[in-house]
Order: structure tokens, then C-alpha cells, then sequence
């Protein structure tokens, strides 16, 4: 089996960290891929840089290695839309966004030319189903993250926004300082997270929140916002804590994690163990596989 990944991304954010996670991954697995991107793009020099078959996204070689593989897979909406004029081997598309689907006749064409689609998570597939894509073509597979190190530290850390006026690193600011607590904002998320206790994961609009669950990976108590696929990971006080965008909130949050170390402790543990259970890249991998038998001939 050959499949062809493409990402149109301009950033490295948690959708192109996944691309490279599940290419490494279906190696592992024996499955041959070839990943297009964007040449301006960080992801093409971070997959040149792990020695993976890598080359730039555009209109002549998708057109022709679309149909030397077995199966075309978007990450993004930009790759969707090239690969469904391209045609060539069937067409599963990735859905980590939390957005409506389009409604014009544009999007209308584009959707019915993919064969699956794989969302993140049952809210995803929920605003998929609300858009007019059949729930029979329509898988659910979750983000997997590595098992990071333990975390050794008590740093209370939120993540850069990447400009995205969607995230919530200046709500995160704002709240610390009403806790009167110093938080980080990270630039380097998974050494950061080797020393933080507490991280801070707040949105406005979210799929289902790739840098939360590598932050529990590493045993960090995480305050998420109480929306979208954040939902179906953290647990309310049992492995994190789901709070309103609120400031008032988040500082309450921010203040008591900060303040009880045995308690951030405790939900980082419960943390790490749903990720270990349900998030790692192992099973990732293996559904998106049994996605791709599904389509081919």
C-alpha cells in the first residue's frame, strides 16, 4: 500500500505534527508514503530533516504521483480542494477543524469527491454530518501523541498562538496575572513541558487539541476550555480541569493548580494514563490503516 499525504500548511502547528507522527508511524507499519508541502513551509525541512520521502506540493506533482499511489490523503482544506481536481487514487480527506462546512457549490463538489473522510473527534464528525457528509463515510480517529518524559517541574506554561486569533494566550496572560501567578508562554512546547506543572489550553474554536494531550502526556495538569473536542479528552477534575473562557475562571483554575501541587499531581497522572490508553500513536495509526482498506478497489 502507497499513500500520498498532502499538507498545504504555512506553520508548524498540531495538524502538521500529526502528518509527520502518522508518516513515521505507517513506515513502522511497512506502508510506503510520499509526503507533498508546502516549499516555504517548516513542514517540508522538518520532514527533509527526519530523511522522510518528501517533495513540494504543487499542481505537477500531485497530478502525477496522485495516481502512482494507492490512496491521496488531505490534512488540510487548501490540499482537499487540490487533490479533488487532481483526481488520481481514492481520496480521504482529514478534518481537524471545528469550522462549518462551506455551503456554496464550490465546497458541495469538493466534498462529494473524497471517499472518507477521518475527523478528530465525535464533534468534528458531528459538524461534518451537519454539513450533508453521510455518517457511513466518516471515521473518527483521534490525535496520538508520544509519551513524553515525566514532567519534573511546576512551571505553569500556555502555548503561542501562532497569530491565530482563535487561541487564547492573552486570555491564559491576563488570567495568570489576575491568580498573580508568572506564566510562560511556550515557544518549544515539548522541552518546555519537561519542567511544567500546570499548562493552560484555551480556544475559542477547537477540533481536539493536539498540544493539551501531549501536555498530559508528560503528567501536566491542564486547564482546557470547556468546548469542542476538548470535551471528549479532558474529564473535569478527574485528569484536568474544563473552565468557561472566563477570566475570573481561569485564574480560580490557575490559583488552585498552582497552589496544591498533590492535586496537580494527582490529575496529571490520571492525565498520563488517558493518553498511554486512548491517544498514542500506535492506534492512530492503526485506524487510519483500516480507513484506507476501506477505500481501495
Amino acid at each position: 500500500m502507497r499513500i500520498l499525504h498532502l499538507d498545504a500548511g504555512k506553520q508548524m502547528r498540531g495538524g502538521q505534527w500529526q502528518v509527520l507522527r502518522l508518516v513515521e508511524g505507517l513506515a513502522a507499519a511497512g506502508v510506503e508514503s510520499t509526503l507533498l508541502a508546502r516549499r516555504d513551509g517548516p513542514l517540508l525541512e522538518e520532514a527533509r530533516r527526519r530523511r522522510l520521502r518528501v517533495t513540494t506540493l504543487g499542481w505537477t506533482h500531485l497530478a502525477l504521483l496522485a495516481r502512482r499511489h494507492n490512496v491521496v490523503h488531505a490534512h488540510d482544506a487548501r490540499s482537499h480542494t487540490m487533490a479533488a481536481i487532481a483526481g488520481g487514487a481514492p481520496l480521504v480527506v482529514a478534518r481537524r477543524v471545528a469550522f462549518e462546512l462551506g455551503r456554496g457549490i464550490g465546497s458541495w463538489w469538493k466534498y462529494r469527491r473524497a471517499r472518507r473522510f477521518i475527523a478528530v473527534s465525535e464533534h468534528v464528525k458531528r459538524i461534518l454530518m451537519a454539513g450533508g457528509v453521510a455518517e457511513e463515510r466518516i471515521a473518527v480517529v483521534a490525535d496520538g501523541v508520544p509519551l513524553l518524559p515525566l514532567s519534573e517541574g511546576a512551571r505553569v506554561v500556555t502555548p503561542g498562538d501562532g497569530g491565530d486569533p482563535l487561541k487564547g494566550r492573552a486570555l491564559a496572560v491576563e488570567a495568570a496575572r489576575k491568580a498573580g501567578v508568572e506564566i510562560e508562554v511556550s515557544s518549544n512546547l515539548e522541552q518546555d513541558l519537561l519542567t511544567t506543572g500546570v499548562f493552560v489550553y484555551l480556544t475559542r474554536n477547537e477540533g481536539l487539541g493536539s498540544a493539551a494531550l501531549l501536555a498530559m502526556s508528560a503528567g501536566a495538569a491542564v486547564i482546557a476550555s470547556d468546548i469542542g473536542g476538548l470535551r471528549e479528552v479532558v474529564r473535569r477534575r478527574e485528569n484536568g480541569m474544563l473552565v468557561e473562557n472566563d477570566i475570573s475562571a481561569i485564574a480560580d483554575a490557575i490559583r488552585e493548580l498552582a497552589g496544591d501541587r498533590a492535586l496537580a499531581r494527582r490529575l496529571g497522572q490520571e492525565a498520563r494514563r488517558t493518553v498511554s490508553e486512548r491517544f498514542t500513536v500506535d492506534r492512530m495509526v492503526r485506524e487510519t490503516m483500516e480507513v484506507y482498506q476501506q477505500v481501495l478497489p
